[in-house]
């Protein structure tokens, strides 16, 4: 199917695009203040809905924002991975794109961090979350809500691990084929930063100056709640695609760290750990002397805490 899209304003430097859960009940609460957000951005971004959620169609009309429907799913109704990322870059002409959840409220902090790496050739921005009780629909046309949200969610909310990825930047044309993961289902974004790191791309970590508020939800969505986004059949082949728990890559894998003041190379004690237990994957010969340094390291560890203890 061919796509085009049309829109009267000039060339935007950013396309987000995103699927929606159902939108009804709190989900759709908190998927109309993300989207809100988007489209308070400046300059402007272009947004992409993809999917038949219910509601779907109805929030892109109130926001007047770009829906797709006929993007490639699964035979449980949800959509790829590797058709929403191409099926974006085919619909879109802005140099910069990002996929980003639907639960996730961006700030004029975001846009600044992506106009500063906006020249790189080769670059995959993510960031840790803050994950938020938000049971309300903002007002985003109230002066100041950014300062009020943004304190709300340092001062009540919750820095999440690194384990937690919500939004991916990264240049148009970065990608070549990704494999047909489900979205909204565990690994595949973990997937992304492997590949992105297997194709020498740098990641960089942007948490230190993005303020990304995770709105907090309930698992409803799915006919057998938390336990079957996690455990079931889909979360089980995203898994095995993306190539097992080796391949399971976080934001302690980022190479390069974003600052108030520049890009710098991640060398925390945590980054250098993970670069050692993860560089046979790229240099399958670094295999006979990593892993017994890794074996080695693991009874130096153990000795020290059966000491301690």
């Amino acid at each position: 199917m061919a796509w085009t899209l049309t829109s009267s304003n000039e060339r935007e430097m950013l396309t987000l695009f995103t699927t929606l859960k159902p939108c009804r009940g709190h989900i759709g609460v908190i998927q109309r203040n993300a989207i809100q957000s988007w489209c308070y951005l400046r300059p402007s971004v272009e947004i992409i809905v993809f999917g038949d959620a219910l509601g779907t169609s109805e929030v892109a009309t109130e926001f007047g924002i770009h829906h797709i429907s006929g993007v490639d799913r699964n035979e449980y109704g949800t959509p790829l991975v590797s058709a929403m990322f191409a099926a974006a870059e085919r619909l879109s002409d802005s140099p910069l794109m990002c996929y980003v959840n639907a639960d996730i409220i961006l700030m004029s902090d975001f846009l600044l961090a992506v106009r500063r790496l906006a020249t790189e050739a080769s670059f995959l921005m993510v960031g840790r979350r803050w994950d938020l009780d938000l049971q309300e629909p903002l007002n985003f046309e109230q002066a100041g809500w950014e300062e009020r949200l943004r304190t709300r969610a340092v001062c009540g909310g919750t820095l999440h691990s690194m384990t937690g990825i919500d939004y991916f930047v990264f240049p148009r044309g970065l990608w070549g084929a990704l494999r047909p993961l489900a979205v909204g289902r565990p690994a595949w974004d973990n997937w992304i930063i492997y590949h992105a790191r297997a194709r020498g791309v740098r990641v960089i970590d942007a948490t230190r100056v993005v303020t990304a508020v995770h709105q907090n939800h309930d698992y409803l969505h799915h006919p057998e709640g938390e336990t079957g986004v996690w455990e079931g059949p889909e979360a089980k082949r995203n898994r095995e695609l993306a190539g097992g728990l080796r391949c399971l890559f976080t934001l302690a894998d980022a190479t390069h760290l974003l600052t108030p003041w520049s890009v710098r190379p991640a060398l925390s004690m945590t980054h250098v750990k993970r670069r050692l237990v993860t560089a046979p994957l790229f240099f399958p010969f670094l295999d006979p002397i990593v892993t017994p340094l890794i074996r080695i390291g693991r009874v130096i560890r153990n000795t020290i805490v059966g000491t301690t203890s």
